[in-house]
C-alpha cells in the first residue's frame, strides 16, 4: 500500500485534488491510471479509499468510496520532552524512528546546556509525515512548538512524568518503574546533560529519575532507547 497523507480530508470529503507534486509522483511514479485506487489518512485515524477520476500530473483527481477507521494499536500514550541535537539530521532521525515504533507527542525543549535553542519546526513535520506513511500508520505525531525547560515543568502534564539524566543520585531502569499500559512523558537532555539545577527543579516537579544504562548515549540514541523500551514493555 502506498499512503498519501493530508489533514484537511474529513469523513464528509467526497473528491480530493493532489497538488502539482503529489500528482506527478502518484502518476509519472506510481503510473496510476484512471479507475485505480489511491489510499490517504488524514494523520487522525481514517484511512480513505479513492479511486482516481482524473490521471494528470498536474491535478490528479480522485473519489472517495470507502473511510475505515483505524485505532492506535498501542495501550499507552508515549509524549518525549527532547533537547534538540546540534545536528539537526540527528533529531530528524530519532522523530523518524520513534514515529515508526509508536510515539504520540514531542516537545524540543530549551536547556541551560542546549547547543540548539531554534528549529525548523515545518521541516521536523514533514520527516514525521514521511514516517507515518512509510510505516503504514494513521495517527500522526503531534510536533509541539520548543519551549524553555523550566516553562515546560510548569505546564500541566497530567501523567507520569520521568527524568534520564546522568548525574549522580537514585535512578532506576526504566523495566522496574514504568508499568505495562501507563501513559508518560519522559525527558531527554541535550549532550552535555541537565544541569543540575535542572534535575533539581524536574525532582522538585515529581518528575521521577530513570536509567537508560550504563552507556553514555547521544541525546537522540536515549530518546530512541526510551522509546523502544517503552514498547518492548508493553508487548
Amino acid at each position: 500500500m502506498q499512503l498519501f497523507y493530508n489533514p484537511e480530508i474529513d469523513q464528509d470529503t467526497q473528491q480530493f485534488t493532489f497538488d502539482k507534486v503529489e500528482s506527478r509522483h502518484i502518476v509519472k511514479v506510481l503510473r496510476k491510471k484512471e479507475g485505480d485506487a489511491v489510499y490517504i489518512t488524514n494523520g487522525k485515524g481514517l484511512l480513505f479509499t479513492s479511486k482516481i477520476n482524473i490521471a494528470s500530473d498536474k491535478r490528479c483527481l480522485v473519489s472517495i468510496f470507502k473511510t475505515e477507521e483505524k485505532s492506535i494499536q498501542r495501550d499507552y500514550k508515549l509524549h518525549v520532552a527532547i533537547a534538540p541535537t546540534k545536528n539537526n539530521e540527528r533529531l530528524e532521525w530519532f522523530l523518524e524512528k520513534a514515529t515508526e515504533i509508536g510515539i504520540d507527542e514531542i516537545t524540543p525543549i530549551i536547556t541551560q546546556n542546549s547547543e540548539r535553542k531554534v528549529i525548523k519546526k515545518e521541516r521536523l513535520e514533514k520527516i514525521i509525515q514521511s514516517a507515518m506513511k512509510q510505516s503504514l500508520k494513521f495517527h500522526l505525531p503531534k510536533l509541539n512548538d520548543a519551549i524553555p525547560f523550566n516553562k515546560f515543568l510548569n505546564q500541566p502534564l497530567d501523567q507520569n512524568i520521568y527524568i534520564a539524566h546522568c548525574h549522580d543520585g537514585d535512578k532506576k531502569s526504566m523495566k522496574k518503574v514504568i508499568e505495562p499500559k501507563e501513559s508518560m512523558t519522559i525527558l531527554i537532555g541535550p549532550e552535555g546533560d541537565f544541569s543540575k539545577e535542572e534535575v533539581s527543579n524536574s525532582l522538585n516537579a515529581n518528575c521521577k529519575p530513570i536509567s537508560l544504562g550504563e552507556a553514555r548515549l547521544r541525546t537522540e540514541t536515549a530518546a530512541l532507547v526510551a522509546v523502544q523500551n517503552v514498547a518492548f514493555i508493553n508487548e
